[in-house]
Protein backbone atom coordinates (compact mmCIF):
# COMPACT_ATOMS: atom_id res chain seq x y z
CA UNK A 1 0.00 0.00 0.00
CA UNK A 2 2.83 2.27 0.83
CA UNK A 3 4.45 1.92 -2.41
CA UNK A 4 0.93 2.84 -4.09
CA UNK A 5 0.94 5.95 -2.28
CA UNK A 6 4.45 6.82 -2.93
CA UNK A 7 3.69 6.03 -6.80
CA UNK A 8 0.48 8.51 -6.73
CA UNK A 9 2.66 11.44 -5.21
CA UNK A 10 4.87 10.86 -8.19
CA UNK A 11 2.80 11.46 -10.61
CA UNK A 12 2.63 14.81 -10.95
CA UNK A 13 6.60 15.07 -11.26
CA UNK A 14 6.22 12.94 -14.13
CA UNK A 15 3.35 14.93 -15.83
CA UNK A 16 5.43 17.92 -15.30
CA UNK A 17 8.56 16.07 -17.02
CA UNK A 18 6.34 15.18 -20.07
CA UNK A 19 5.63 18.82 -20.48
CA UNK A 20 8.82 20.04 -20.43
CA UNK A 21 9.78 17.27 -23.05
CA UNK A 22 7.19 18.28 -25.29
CA UNK A 23 8.04 21.69 -25.40
CA UNK A 24 11.62 21.21 -26.23
CA UNK A 25 10.03 18.60 -29.10
CA UNK A 26 7.84 21.52 -30.56
CA UNK A 27 9.58 23.78 -33.55
CA UNK A 28 11.46 26.42 -32.66
CA UNK A 29 9.14 28.67 -34.41
CA UNK A 30 5.95 26.96 -33.04
CA UNK A 31 7.38 27.99 -29.64
CA UNK A 32 8.46 32.06 -30.44
CA UNK A 33 4.94 32.23 -31.83
CA UNK A 34 3.25 31.36 -28.32
CA UNK A 35 5.83 33.63 -26.63
CA UNK A 36 4.29 36.87 -29.39
CA UNK A 37 0.97 38.55 -28.78
CA UNK A 38 -1.06 38.75 -31.23
CA UNK A 39 -0.66 42.04 -32.52
CA UNK A 40 3.28 41.53 -33.18
CA UNK A 41 2.12 38.35 -34.78
CA UNK A 42 0.40 39.89 -37.63
CA UNK A 43 2.53 43.15 -38.10
CA UNK A 44 4.74 40.90 -38.67
CA UNK A 45 3.05 39.07 -40.98
CA UNK A 46 1.69 41.63 -42.84
CA UNK A 47 5.18 43.35 -42.80
CA UNK A 48 6.02 39.63 -45.00
CA UNK A 49 3.58 39.94 -47.08
CA UNK A 50 4.22 43.49 -48.54
CA UNK A 51 7.96 42.40 -48.90
CA UNK A 52 6.99 39.51 -50.42
CA UNK A 53 4.45 41.08 -52.65
CA UNK A 54 7.00 44.29 -53.56
CA UNK A 55 10.44 41.32 -54.25
CA UNK A 56 7.89 39.59 -56.61
CA UNK A 57 6.68 42.78 -58.72
CA UNK A 58 10.11 43.75 -59.27
CA UNK A 59 11.18 40.34 -60.57
CA UNK A 60 8.42 40.47 -63.27
CA UNK A 61 8.72 43.78 -63.96
CA UNK A 62 12.00 44.46 -64.64
CA UNK A 63 13.38 43.64 -68.71
CA UNK A 64 13.26 39.82 -69.50
CA UNK A 65 11.50 39.58 -65.89
CA UNK A 66 8.74 37.60 -68.04
CA UNK A 67 10.47 37.29 -71.45
CA UNK A 68 14.01 35.18 -69.71
CA UNK A 69 12.02 33.23 -67.10
CA UNK A 70 11.32 29.81 -68.83
CA UNK A 71 8.63 29.54 -65.34
CA UNK A 72 6.78 32.03 -66.42
CA UNK A 73 7.40 33.16 -70.24
CA UNK A 74 4.36 34.22 -72.19
CA UNK A 75 4.45 31.61 -75.17
CA UNK A 76 2.62 32.10 -78.45
CA UNK A 77 -1.10 31.04 -77.75
CA UNK A 78 -2.35 27.49 -78.79
CA UNK A 79 -4.90 28.97 -81.15
CA UNK A 80 -2.28 31.03 -83.03
CA UNK A 81 -0.03 28.34 -84.05
CA UNK A 82 -1.51 27.56 -87.08
CA UNK A 83 -1.25 31.59 -87.75
CA UNK A 84 2.65 31.53 -86.53
CA UNK A 85 3.57 28.54 -89.00
CA UNK A 86 1.99 30.34 -92.37
CA UNK A 87 4.17 33.36 -91.44
CA UNK A 88 6.95 31.47 -90.68
CA UNK A 89 6.74 29.62 -94.14
CA UNK A 90 6.42 33.67 -95.51
CA UNK A 91 9.67 34.10 -94.42
CA UNK A 92 8.36 36.17 -91.40
CA UNK A 93 10.19 34.14 -88.53
CA UNK A 94 11.17 37.48 -86.88
CA UNK A 95 7.66 38.86 -86.62
CA UNK A 96 6.91 36.27 -84.92
CA UNK A 97 9.54 36.00 -82.44
CA UNK A 98 9.09 39.59 -81.99
CA UNK A 99 5.58 39.12 -81.74
CA UNK A 100 6.33 36.39 -78.72
CA UNK A 101 8.65 39.38 -77.28
CA UNK A 102 5.93 41.54 -77.27
CA UNK A 103 3.64 39.83 -75.31
CA UNK A 104 6.40 39.15 -72.35
CA UNK A 105 7.10 43.31 -72.34
CA UNK A 106 3.42 43.99 -72.55
CA UNK A 107 3.31 41.60 -68.95
CA UNK A 108 6.49 43.50 -67.77
CA UNK A 109 5.31 46.94 -68.44
CA UNK A 110 1.56 46.30 -66.62
CA UNK A 111 3.35 44.64 -63.69
CA UNK A 112 4.65 47.55 -61.68
CA UNK A 113 0.89 48.67 -60.88
CA UNK A 114 -0.05 45.11 -58.93
CA UNK A 115 1.95 46.92 -55.89
CA UNK A 116 -0.51 49.47 -54.54
CA UNK A 117 -3.08 46.33 -55.16
CA UNK A 118 -1.24 44.30 -52.89
CA UNK A 119 -0.87 46.57 -50.54
CA UNK A 120 -4.61 47.60 -50.13
CA UNK A 121 -5.55 43.79 -50.30
CA UNK A 122 -2.99 43.64 -47.01
CA UNK A 123 -4.66 46.33 -45.52
CA UNK A 124 -7.93 44.86 -45.45
CA UNK A 125 -7.08 41.69 -43.84
CA UNK A 126 -8.92 40.53 -40.72
CA UNK A 127 -7.59 39.17 -38.08
CA UNK A 128 -9.02 35.86 -39.23
CA UNK A 129 -7.77 36.20 -42.53
CA UNK A 130 -3.91 36.81 -40.69
CA UNK A 131 -4.23 33.64 -38.94
CA UNK A 132 -5.06 31.70 -41.36
CA UNK A 133 -2.42 32.60 -43.40
CA UNK A 134 -0.07 32.39 -40.56
CA UNK A 135 -1.07 28.60 -39.90
CA UNK A 136 -1.59 27.35 -43.49
CA UNK A 137 0.41 26.24 -46.18
CA UNK A 138 3.59 27.33 -47.60
CA UNK A 139 1.63 28.99 -50.07
CA UNK A 140 -1.29 30.66 -48.04
CA UNK A 141 -0.57 34.21 -48.38
CA UNK A 142 -0.09 33.38 -52.33
CA UNK A 143 -3.86 31.96 -51.98
CA UNK A 144 -5.13 34.35 -50.78
CA UNK A 145 -4.06 37.51 -52.50
CA UNK A 146 -5.14 35.31 -56.22
CA UNK A 147 -8.47 35.14 -54.58
CA UNK A 148 -9.01 38.59 -53.46
CA UNK A 149 -6.64 40.49 -56.01
CA UNK A 150 -7.00 38.83 -59.34
CA UNK A 151 -10.06 40.67 -60.88
CA UNK A 152 -8.58 44.22 -59.74
CA UNK A 153 -5.52 43.20 -61.49
CA UNK A 154 -7.15 42.21 -64.51
CA UNK A 155 -9.02 45.09 -64.60
CA UNK A 156 -5.50 47.45 -64.17
CA UNK A 157 -3.23 44.99 -66.27
CA UNK A 158 -6.03 44.62 -69.36
CA UNK A 159 -5.33 48.01 -70.66
CA UNK A 160 -1.64 48.56 -70.71
CA UNK A 161 -1.17 45.19 -72.55
CA UNK A 162 -3.90 45.92 -74.78
CA UNK A 163 -2.02 49.36 -75.73
CA UNK A 164 1.44 47.67 -75.56
CA UNK A 165 0.19 44.95 -77.89
CA UNK A 166 -1.49 47.15 -80.69
CA UNK A 167 1.56 49.80 -80.67
CA UNK A 168 3.67 46.69 -82.06
CA UNK A 169 2.59 46.08 -85.58
CA UNK A 170 3.17 42.22 -85.73
CA UNK A 171 0.47 42.27 -83.20
CA UNK A 172 -2.10 44.00 -85.94
CA UNK A 173 -0.42 41.54 -88.44
CA UNK A 174 -2.18 38.62 -86.70
CA UNK A 175 -5.29 40.21 -85.77
CA UNK A 176 -6.21 40.94 -89.46
CA UNK A 177 -5.31 37.74 -90.49
CA UNK A 178 -7.72 36.29 -87.77
CA UNK A 179 -10.67 38.78 -89.04
CA UNK A 180 -9.71 37.73 -92.55
CA UNK A 181 -9.81 33.66 -92.19
CA UNK A 182 -13.30 33.96 -89.72
CA UNK A 183 -14.29 35.86 -93.22
CA UNK A 184 -14.07 33.30 -95.45
CA UNK A 185 -17.21 30.39 -96.27
CA UNK A 186 -17.31 27.31 -94.67
CA UNK A 187 -14.39 27.90 -92.43
CA UNK A 188 -14.76 26.89 -88.33
CA UNK A 189 -14.40 30.57 -86.61
CA UNK A 190 -11.59 31.48 -84.21
CA UNK A 191 -13.12 33.03 -80.89
CA UNK A 192 -9.52 34.28 -79.42
CA UNK A 193 -8.58 37.35 -77.24
CA UNK A 194 -5.51 38.16 -77.56
CA UNK A 195 -5.29 41.06 -75.18
CA UNK A 196 -7.35 38.77 -72.38
CA UNK A 197 -4.47 35.90 -73.64
CA UNK A 198 -1.95 38.20 -72.23
CA UNK A 199 -3.28 39.52 -69.40
CA UNK A 200 -4.24 36.32 -67.68
CA UNK A 201 -0.69 34.95 -68.27
CA UNK A 202 0.90 37.97 -66.84
CA UNK A 203 -1.37 37.28 -63.60
CA UNK A 204 -0.19 33.74 -63.69
CA UNK A 205 3.57 34.22 -63.81
CA UNK A 206 3.20 36.77 -60.63
CA UNK A 207 1.46 34.47 -58.72
CA UNK A 208 4.28 31.83 -59.29
CA UNK A 209 6.65 34.44 -58.39
CA UNK A 210 4.96 35.46 -55.56
CA UNK A 211 4.75 32.06 -54.10
CA UNK A 212 8.24 31.49 -54.19
CA UNK A 213 8.73 34.76 -52.17
CA UNK A 214 6.42 33.42 -49.75
CA UNK A 215 8.33 30.71 -49.44
CA UNK A 216 11.42 32.34 -48.78
CA UNK A 217 9.92 33.98 -45.81
CA UNK A 218 8.69 31.16 -44.25
CA UNK A 219 11.66 28.41 -45.25
CA UNK A 220 15.08 30.81 -45.42
CA UNK A 221 16.28 33.02 -42.64
CA UNK A 222 18.05 35.14 -45.02
CA UNK A 223 14.84 36.09 -46.61
CA UNK A 224 13.95 37.52 -43.17
CA UNK A 225 15.38 41.28 -43.57
CA UNK A 226 13.60 43.11 -40.83
CA UNK A 227 14.16 42.57 -36.88
CA UNK A 228 9.93 41.96 -36.96
CA UNK A 229 10.14 39.74 -39.88
CA UNK A 230 13.43 37.91 -37.73
CA UNK A 231 11.03 37.35 -34.52
CA UNK A 232 8.08 36.04 -35.65
CA UNK A 233 9.48 33.86 -38.65
CA UNK A 234 12.42 33.10 -36.91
Amino acid sequence: MRKFFVGLLALPLLFTACLDTLELALPRSTSRRQALDEKTVIAGLKEALKIGTQNAVELVSRTDGYFKNARITIPLPQELEDVASVLRKLGLRRQVDEFIETMNRAAEKAAPKAVDIFVNAVSKMTLEDAMGILRGADNAATAYFEKHTRRALFNVFHPIVEKVLNDVGVTGIYKNIIRTYNAVPGTPKVVFDLDEYVTDRALDGLFIMLADEEKKIRKDPAARVTELLRKVFG
